[in-house]
């Protein structure tokens, strides 16, 4: 209370951070009101695109004939490569990857031509009916194949620390093998998509769902032969993205821009969901084989792996995707002495790309898989293996790579939920259960995740923001990062208000548009809200100062001791109106609006060595997992969850929480029932729901526990939080190891079930059968 009697506010305790706020489009999404691209009213005279596909794995074009085409009803135009007026290509990185197929396909489903027609449906039918004449060349379709052909998309990398084969000679034991783990299909609700309507003076307008608005920009760009400037890419929002829309939307709105350009007319490219799993890359498939020596406690003396992933048949983010795999192959564990290769397979299937974890997930599950082997071979619980091999503190604690871990708190976390989950008493329960069930298996297992926040690429770590402050007091923001569902407008958003001292409703948020923030990165690598959060907050913090410069000049004080908190303004003993504070700065002549910029310190990597600090810092989580699965049948289920991930000082632990649930659930799809089929001729065979199969409702745990471990980001992120976007969907390695301990129990545990991911019916069974082969295995 003040010397009046009023109640006086905390500004110190006042925030609009930290607290769980609805998502900003929460509303529009549950009232079906939210716009996506394909909800935006169409331009009168706008057209329907649809792409031609090829229907062989790798060829020549002999010949196109497209007379029947351009007779289907509805078609207006038919356009192929020659009719491209800049350059044909939408790689990302290096120049592999054509718009329109010219001459040789590379795989089934590779764009050949565009037609467009007075609707979706004319669009679609029509460019079925082409007649194409192929010449047929050989086919690599597996990365196993492109290892043996030494056929790759990038010249392979290594990366070594220490003498590996002096360690092995000091290693009392071994374990080699081999392991495959699968890709996955993106599957966002909403599709690829593009609207691209011409504008004056050679403008085209490109409306589409990315994660990558600038590279959609320069693709345009350079497809249509014009500068940047010619080219404005809008995102509002989109149905999800995962990974599959940050380079792989570059092909839909080059296609769509290049038709609008050569009819003139508005033109709109959706693709239905057979032609995008067709079309499309996913998450690379690796083929790994390991060895790694290993001491009579099961501590890690060496380790060698070798790991080919599936990269389809141009670079696209093949590389990337390899080295964070490589960087994450040590997951939480010192490694001392390491020889770790990987290649990018050239194959002829889709162009794989970046997916939800971008290679970590591949690089760390390796590790836990050896992991697994080991405890196995030792009699030892897994829990415990993996416990002694932890990264220290103050020392065993730089990474192969050469960053040093400074905010290493996996000791601390496992511990907690080895507690909280009843882990010990659980595992005797289970033991005892097997005992006396012949059938039904249960399993159990506790994995850790440690996971670097930052792109490999040093110069994306950079974004922009606009803030717009009005007369009336109302703030609108601008950045340059993309909303997807994930909550990044709305973290934003939250940053902003705390920072001008407002209440979150006052702020609002707008498409993302490359001719309001230039030159962004993308929405990726887990970046989205440290990236942008910080950019805002500079933009924000600008104003502010203005602000608090004028209150000072105005009530007296100094500029420095001037509060914004609860809408309100103190200032020298004067509690002002904000909206009052703005109107009056307003008549003063003071800018109520600023351009934010944020670059992440400190981050720098030598690709040639494999050595550097590629990471701002690390995430760190772990889960446990309880499985029972049928071994006549194959069948499983997951019956209980526990999840334990740090967010740092998490802006809003609602919308995290929410990340680390659906990347746990995403992430055990990838591991359990999502596989992809490619038959004999290179054609992908699960291309629709019907085949391919994502996790429903019935297959997530009835008993799912999520918390958030209290922690404090060591380094200056935005208010000291933490990335959430990839790093939980490493998580359900619990769920992998959990059904892979279950098979173990048939043979007593003392065989190591050589079950491959994704660990389907089939893949259990198969796994189950090699268990009870063995003439380790009991009875």
């Amino acid at each position: 209370m003040n010397d009046a009697g009023t109640p006086v506010l905390n500004t110190a305790a006042w925030t609009q951070v930290g607290r769980s706020r609805p998502h900003e489009s929460a509303r529009l999404h549950v009232l079906g009101q939210a716009d996506y691209t394909d909800d935006i009213a169409e331009v009168r005279g706008t057209l329907h695109g649809a792409l031609g596909l090829s229907a062989k794995a790798h060829a020549r074009i002999l010949d196109i004939d497209l007379a029947a085409v351009k007779a289907s009803r509805g078609v207006r135009a038919v356009y192929t490569a020659r009719d491209i007026p800049g350059t044909n290509d939408c790689g990302p990185i290096i120049h592999d990857d054509p718009i329109l197929a010219d001459g040789l396909v590379q795989y089934v489903g590779q764009p050949i031509f565009i037609v467009v027609a007075d609707s979706h449906q004319d669009a679609r039918r029509a460019a079925r009916l082409a007649n194409v004449t192929y010449e047929e060349l050989p086919a690599i379709l597996t990365p196993q194949a492109a290892r043996a052909a030494q056929s790759y998309v990038l010249p392979p990398m290594r990366l070594q620390r220490g003498d590996a084969e002096a360690a092995f000679g000091r290693a009392p034991h071994r374990v080699k093998g081999e392991l495959l783990v699968g890709g996955q299909e993106q599957f966002y609700l909403e599709g690829q998509i593009a609207y691209a309507i011409p504008q004056e003076n050679d403008g085209m307008l490109v409306q589409c769902s990315t994660q990558h608005p600038s590279e959609m920009q320069h693709v345009v760009a350079h497809a249509l032969g014009l500068h940047s400037h010619h080219v404005t890419v809008e995102c509002r929002r989109m149905g999800g993205g995962f990974g599959g829309k940050e380079s792989q939307s570059a092909l839909w709105a080059a296609a769509a821009a290049v038709a609008a350009k050569k009819s003139g007319r508005p033109v709109k490219l959706r693709a239905d969901r057979d032609d995008d799993m067709l079309v499309t890359g996913k998450r690379h498939c690796f083929h790994y084989e390991y060895e790694v020596g290993y001491d009579d406690e099961g501590r890690i003396v060496a380790a060698k792996v070798d790991m080919v992933s599936r990269a389809g048949f141009s670079a696209d983010l093949s590389g990337p995707v390899a080295t964070r795999a490589v960087c994450h192959f040590d997951n939480t564990y010192y490694l001392s002495d390491v020889d770790i290769r990987a290649a990018c397979g050239k194959t002829n299937t889709q162009s794989n790309t970046a997916f939800r974890g971008f290679g970590g997930p591949q690089g760390a599950i390796a590790m836990e898989y050896v992991l697994d082997e080991i405890a196995r071979n030792l009699g030892r619980d897994a829990l415990d293996i993996r416990k002694l091999n932890f990264y220290g503190k103050l020392d065993r604690n730089v990474t192969p790579y050469g960053q040093t871990i400074v905010d290493n708190v996996i000791h601390e976390l496992v511990d907690e939920l080895e507690a909280t989950s009843g882990y010990r008493a659980r595992r005797a329960a289970i033991d005892a259960y097997n005992r006396t069930s012949p059938v039904l298996k249960k399993g159990l297992a506790l994995t850790p995740v440690k996971f670097g926040i930052a792109f490999n690429v040093t110069h994306l770590n950079q974004a922009g923001a606009l803030v717009h402050v009005y007369v009336d007091g109302s703030v609108l923001v601008n950045h340059g990062g993309t909303e997807m569902g994930q909550g990044v407008n709305t973290k934003v958003m939250q940053v902003v208000a705390h920072e001008l001292g407002v209440d979150l409703a006052r702020v609002r948020i707008t498409a993302t548009r490359t001719d309001k923030v230039a030159n962004t990165s993308a929405t990726a690598a887990s970046t989205g809200a440290d990236l942008n959060g910080k950019a805002a907050q500079d933009a924000a913090r600008q104003i502010r100062d203005r602000l608090a410069d004028y209150a000072a000049r105005t009530w007296g004080g100094k500029a420095d001791d001037v509060r914004f908190a609860a809408d309100t303004v103190f200032v020298d003993g004067h509690e002002v109106p904000f909206g009052e504070l703005v109107a009056r700065a307003y008549l003063s002549r003071v800018q109520l609006w600023s351009d934010g910029y944020y670059a992440t310190p400190g981050l720098h990597w030598d690709a040639k060595t494999m050595t550097g600090r590629p990471f701002s810092y690390f995430a760190y989580g772990a889960a446990v997992a309880e499985v029972v699965v049928d071994t006549l049948t194959g069948e499983w289920k997951l019956l209980r969850a526990d999840c334990l991930y740090d967010a740092g000082n998490s802006l809003n632990p609602a919308l995290d929480i929410g990340q680390v649930e659906g990347a746990f659930i995403q992430g055990m799809g990838w591991l359990t029932t999502e596989e992809l089929w490619w038959n004999d001729g290179g054609k992908l065979m699960t291309h629709a729901p019907s085949t391919y199969k994502i996790p429903a409702v019935s297959d997530c745990p009835e008993d799912f526990r999520v918390r958030l471990f209290d922690n404090r980001n060591v380094e200056d992120s935005i208010h000291r939080s933490k990335a959430v976007g990839e790093p939980p969907l490493l998580l359900p390695f619990s769920v992998f190891f959990a059904i892979r301990d279950a098979i173990s129990s048939v043979g007593g545990h003392r065989v190591n079930p050589p079950l491959r991911a994704p660990a389907t019916a089939e893949a259990i069974l198969d796994a189950v059968a090699a268990v009870e082969a063995s003439p380790f295995a009991e009875g």
